[in-house]
C-alpha cells in the first residue's frame, strides 16, 4: 500500500519561507555538493541527496549517485520527513512499509530499499525539505552516524541562511546603486531646465524692481517684485536639489508638514502659464506630511504637461486629493488630447515617446514621466493613469499622508 503524503498544517507559511530563499531551480553550489558527499561517505550510502519540497515536487538542490533532479511530491520519501515532528525519517526496508512498498521509487528505478532523512528546519520553524541518504539494500544507522547526519542537516541550512542574506545584499547593493544613478540624472535633468533662464530672469527682475522703486507705479512694482520673489525661489529649488544628488537619502528622509492648497498655488505661481488654462484647487484645507522637494518637482511634470499636451480652446486642470487610510490619492485630471488605451502602460518608461507634438510643436524626451514614476516610488507611492483621446486624462499620485 503506498500512502501519499499529508501535507502539513502550515503549508502555506512553508511554501512562503521556501521561495524567500530563492533556491529553487538554482545552480549547483559546490557548498551544498561537499556536505551530501560528507554524508554519503559517513553513513556508507550510494545516494545522498539535499532536496527541498514545493507544492508539487521535490527537487535537488544537490544530488549524489542519481540523475534525475526532481521526482513528484506524492513519490518522496522527504515529503513525508518534513511532517514528522521529530524531523527524523528512518525506514530500514523500504519493501516491507506499508507507506513505501509501492512506491515507483521503491519497485523501480532508484530501487529504494533504505531511507534516512534529516529535515531542513529554518530558524522559524519551516520544514523545507530534508537531507537524506539512500541505500539499494536493507539497512540502518549507528547512533554516530546518525549524530552526523543532523549536523550535517543543520549545516545546509546555515549555507542556506548565508546564501539568503548575500542575496539579499545583493539587492540592497542593487537598490542603492539605482538611487544614486537616478539622483544624478534627476538632479542633471531639472537643473538644465530652471538653471539656464533663471540667471536672466534674476537679473532683469532685479533691475526692473530696482528702476520701478520711485516711479510710483505700483502694479509695477508688485509684478517685479512677483517675478524676483519666483527666481529666488528657482534658485532654492535647484540648490536643494543638488544637495539631494549628493545625500539621496534626504529625499525621502526629510519630510515636513505641507499645507497642500497653498503648496500647489506656489508650485502654479513658479510656472509659466497661458491665459486660456484654467487651474482649480481642492477647497477643503488638506495637510499632509512628504518632501516638499520631491512632490514639487511631480507636480510641476504633471502640470506642465497638462498644459502643453491640450488642444482645447480653454485647458482645464483640476487638482484634487483625498485622504484614505493615510494615503493621500492626489489627482491632476486635465481635458487635454489624451493618450491611447496602447500607450499607457508605456508613458513611464524612460526614453519612450508617443510622438505626439504638443501646443507649442515640440515633442517629448521620454525623460519627465520616467522621472515623475521614480521620484514616486521613492517616496514609498505609486502613480496610475486614466485617459481618453480627445477627452482628457487623470494622473493619480497615491502618497502616505502622515511621516511614518
Amino acid at each position: 500500500m503506498n500512502n501519499t503524503p499529508n501535507l502539513p498544517d502550515y503549508e502555506k507559511q512553508r511554501l512562503q519561507a521556501l521561495d524567500s530563499y530563492q533556491i529553487m531551480d538554482s545552480l549547483p553550489e559546490e557548498d551544498f555538493d561537499e556536505l551530501t558527499k560528507m554524508a554519503s561517505q559517513i553513513c556508507g550510502t550510494p545516494i545522498a541527496l539535499i532536496t527541498l519540497v514545493d507544492s508539487s515536487r521535490q527537487w535537488f538542490k544537490s544530488k549524489l549517485g542519481i540523475d534525475v533532479q526532481q521526482t513528484p511530491r506524492e513519490h518522496a520519501f522527504c515529503a513525508h520527513t518534513i511532517t514528522d515532528p521529530s524531523g527524523i525519517l528512518i525506514v530500514s526496508n523500504a519493501k516491507e512499509d506499508r507507506r513505501f512498498a509501492e512506491n515507483p521509487l521503491v519497485t523501480d528505478d532508484p530501487n529504494i530499499a533504505f531511507y534516512a532523512g534529516i529535515s531542513l528546519q529554518t530558524p522559524e520553524g519551516m520544514q523545507l525539505g530534508s537531507l537524506c541518504v539512500i541505500d539499494t539494500v536493507p539497512r540502518t544507522l549507528d547512533e554516530q552516524q546518525l549524530w552526523s547526519l543532523k549536523v550535517l542537516g543543520k549545516q545546509v541550512i546555515a549555507h542556506m541562511e548565508l546564501r539568503k542574506k548575500l542575496l539579499l545584499l545583493s539587492e540592497a547593493n542593487r537598490h542603492l546603486t539605482e538611487t544614486n544613478q537616478f539622483m544624478q540624472q534627476f538632479a542633471t535633468a531639472a537643473a538644465h531646465d530652471i538653471k539656464n533662464p533663471l540667471s536672466t530672469i534674476s537679473m532683469s527682475a532685479e533691475l526692473l524692481t530696482r528702476h520701478l522703486e520711485h516711479s510710483g507705479d505700483q502694479k509695477g512694482q508688485r509684478l517685479a517684485s512677483t517675478s524676483l520673489n519666483g527666481a529666488k525661489a528657482l534658485a532654492k529649488l535647484i540648490n536643494d536639489m543638488l544637495d539631494y544628488s549628493i545625500r539621496p537619502e534626504i529625499l525621502t528622509a526629510q519630510h515636513e508638514p505641507i499645507e497642500l492648497s497653498g503648496f500647489l498655488r506656489k508650485t502654479v505661481s513658479m510656472l509659466s502659464i497661458p491665459e486660456n488654462v484654467q487651474i482649480s484647487f481642492p477647497e477643503a484645507k488638506i495637510e499632509i506630511s512628504t518632501s516638499a522637494i520631491a512632490l514639487q518637482q511631480i507636480m510641476i511634470n504633471l502640470l506642465t504637461n497638462s498644459v502643453r499636451y491640450n488642444d482645447k480652446q480653454t485647458c482645464l486642470i483640476q487638482i484634487s486629493c483625498v485622504i484614505k487610510d493615510d494615503l493621500a490619492n492626489i489627482t491632476v485630471c486635465d481635458n487635454g488630447m489624451g493618450i491611447r488605451k496602447e500607450e499607457l502602460e508605456r508613458i513611464f518608461q524612460r526614453n519612450v515617446t508617443l510622438n505626439t507634438a504638443d501646443r507649442f510643436a515640440q515633442s517629448g524626451t521620454g525623460i519627465g514621466l520616467a522621472t515623475v514614476k521614480l521620484l514616486v516610488e521613492k517616496l514609498g507611492g505609486q502613480i496610475s493613469v486614466r485617459s481618453t483621446p480627445g477627452t482628457g486624462s487623470a494622473f493619480t499620485v497615491t502618497i502616505r499622508s502622515k511621516k511614518s
